[in-house]
């Protein structure tokens, strides 16, 4: 079985999103902005009665699904996997500060070229090779009749949907970052795969009204 829709949402801002700060998996918290960021988007995604909801265990986006699970009365599910990039020894460090220490390998990160993360962390591809899965997981134990909610975090997102999509590496870099708050929506379509509703969206889906037809599940 799979879900009827899958919400992918990125966790609200924190103080070091604000300072362009590379956080990777410190665990930063939301700030009082993000804390708003958070209610906002739980009130209009409720509206979607969303019936299972998963999130990345680090507290930003903990905090984030659980304005979630406060409207819903949904057990919020933690997911190791879902986590953000791995960057090791960069964290705390502003993409200038990336830049002047590291300069090959922040163009590397700037060309869409593999890069490993600080000394011992991940590349993109590992971080997408754990997500995807998870999403699979996630989708694969609701039925066509549940909205599936996953909150997570920016970069792991969006590649880790691209995969998840069966997208080629080499398009990855198309398609953009997740602004704090937004999300994804993700819709069935043939032969068990799926389709992309809206990107780094932050209203509700609207109905697609034009020449283009859409695929059915």
């Amino acid at each position: 079985m799979t879900a009827g829709r899958l919400i992918v949402w990125r966790h609200g801002r924190t103080s070091w999103n604000l300072q362009d700060k590379i956080q990777g998996q410190a665990d930063i918290p939301l700030d009082e902005v993000g804390q708003a960021q958070a209610r906002a988007a739980a009130a209009r995604l409720a509206s979607l009665a969303p019936t299972r909801l998963f999130s990345s265990d680090l507290q930003r986006a903990a905090s984030t699904a659980a304005e979630l699970a406060a409207l819903t009365g949904l057990t919020v599910e933690y997911d190791k996997a879902l986590r953000e990039i791995d960057v090791d020894d960069w964290a705390g460090l502003t993409m200038a500060e990336l830049a002047d220490l590291h300069p090959e390998a922040a163009a590397r990160i700037r060309a869409g070229e593999p890069q490993r993360r600080g000394t011992a962390g991940e590349t993109v591809e590992e971080v997408a090779a754990r997500f995807a899965p998870a999403l699979t997981r996630a989708v694969d134990q609701a039925t066509a009749s549940d909205t599936v909610v996953v909150a997570t975090h920016g970069l792991a997102a969006r590649v880790g949907i691209c995969l998840f999509l069966g997208i080629p590496q080499a398009h990855w870099p198309a398609f953009g970052g997740l602004s704090n708050c937004n999300w994804v929506s993700l819709l069935p379509s043939r032969h068990n795969r799926w389709r992309i509703e809206e990107w780094n969206a932050g209203s509700l889906p609207e109905p697609v009204m034009s020449d283009d037809p859409q695929p059915h599940p």
